[in-house]
C-alpha cells in the first residue's frame, strides 16, 4: 500500500498535531537535522491549523524537547511567521497561567506540572522572539485582562488571583 502524503496547506487541526509529533521523534533520534525540521515547521505553520496543531503538541508534549533546546534555526523560522507566532504563543501563555491557579486550588499537581511547563515553554520562546510583535501583543493582553476569560466565549472571566498570576507571568518574559 502506498502511503499517502499529506499537502501541509491542507492538513487539519489533528493532522497538524501527529505531523508535528512525527517530525519532533525523528529530530529526537537525530533522523532529521534541526535546518530542516525548521524547516518543514515553517511550511505548516504558515495555516491558521498548522500553527495551532504545531504549538498544540510542541508546547504541551512533556517528551518532546525541541521547544526546551530552541534551536537558533527554528527560531528564526518562527520570528519569520511573525505576529501569528507570537499571538498564539502569548495566547498559550495565558492558558496556561490561568490553569496553573485552577490546578494548584484544584490540588492537582500533576496537571499544574503541564501547565507550568508550557507556561516556561512559552515564556522562553517569547523572549526571542521579535521584540516589537512580543511587546505589542503584551500590551494588548495587559490592557485587555478584565474582558478576557477562560472559556471560549469569555463568558467565565478571569478571577483577580488568575489575571495577577498572569501579569506576572507576562513581567517575567523580561527576565
Amino acid at each position: 500500500m502506498k502511503k499517502k502524503a499529506i499537502n501541509l496547506k491542507e492538513a487539519t487541526f489533528t493532522q497538524a498535531i501527529n505531523i508535528s509529533a512525527q517530525w519532533c521523534k525523528e529530530w529526537g533520534e537525530d533522523l532529521l537535522s534541526e535546518e530542516v525540521l525548521a524547516d518543514r515547521i515553517a511550511e505548516l505553520i504558515k495555516t491558521k491549523k498548522g500553527l495551532r496543531g504545531f504549538f498544540a503538541y510542541a508546547l504541551s508534549d512533556k517528551n518532546c524537547f525541541l521547544l526546551d533546546k530552541l534551536p537558533y534555526s527554528l527560531i528564526f523560522k518562527l520570528n519569520e511567521g511573525s505576529d501569528a507566532v507570537v499571538e498564539i504563543v502569548v495566547k498559550n501563555l495565558i492558558m496556561s497561567s490561568a490553569q496553573i491557579i485552577i490546578h494548584r486550588r484544584e490540588n492537582n499537581h500533576e496537571y499544574e506540572i503541564t501547565s507550568e511547563n508550557i507556561s516556561d515553554r512559552c515564556k522562553a520562546i517569547l523572549r526571542l522572539l521579535e521584540t516589537k510583535s512580543v511587546t505589542k501583543n503584551v500590551n494588548r493582553v495587559l490592557k485587555d485582562l478584565d474582558d478576557m476569560g477562560n472559556s471560549f466565549d469569555n463568558s467565565t472571566k478571569y478571577d483577580d488571583e488568575q489575571k495577577e498570576f498572569i501579569k506576572k507571568q507576562i513581567l517575567d518574559i523580561a527576565q
